[in-house]
């Protein structure tokens, strides 16, 4: 056998291998405030510089008239996936065939509230979630 015949036979077995390829990348975020990471670390009694550690600067801060804060955070995430998919046949080096790509998004939104007495400490703390 020789070289264009061992070269030709290599195309042709590897041609089920390779004829559908499909790839999926994924966005990448930020760090995510979560339920979860709020309710593990923002607890009654801690201070509102602790707070600040943990969540970082509120969006939205307000006082009653008590001089007792409340601070609002609000964080809105997007997921976009992506996907492609190409089938076809190579024929030698050219590949005839079609390509299909998808795209999907959704945004999710949390808002943390943290109500704090009038020493400046935690009193309160609320959460709430949405999809769409």
């Amino acid at each position: 056998m020789n070289k264009q015949n061992i070269i030709f036979a290599l195309a042709i077995a590897t041609i089920p291998f390779i004829s559908s390829c499909s790839t999926t990348d994924y966005g990448l975020q930020e760090e995510q405030m979560t339920v979860a990471k709020a309710q593990k670390e923002i607890k009654v009694g801690m201070s509102s510089s602790a707070v600040v550690e943990v969540l970082g600067s509120p969006n939205m801060v307000t006082t009653d008239a008590e001089q007792r804060e409340t601070w609002v955070y609000d964080k809105v995430s997007t997921n976009v996936q992506s996907s492609s998919s190409r089938n076809g046949v190579w024929l030698l080096l050219f590949a005839a065939g079609n390509h299909e790509r998808q795209t999907s998004s959704n945004q999710r939104t949390l808002t943390i509230i943290v109500k704090f007495d009038k020493n400046g400490f935690v009193r309160d703390v609320a959460y709430r979630t949405s999809s769409f």
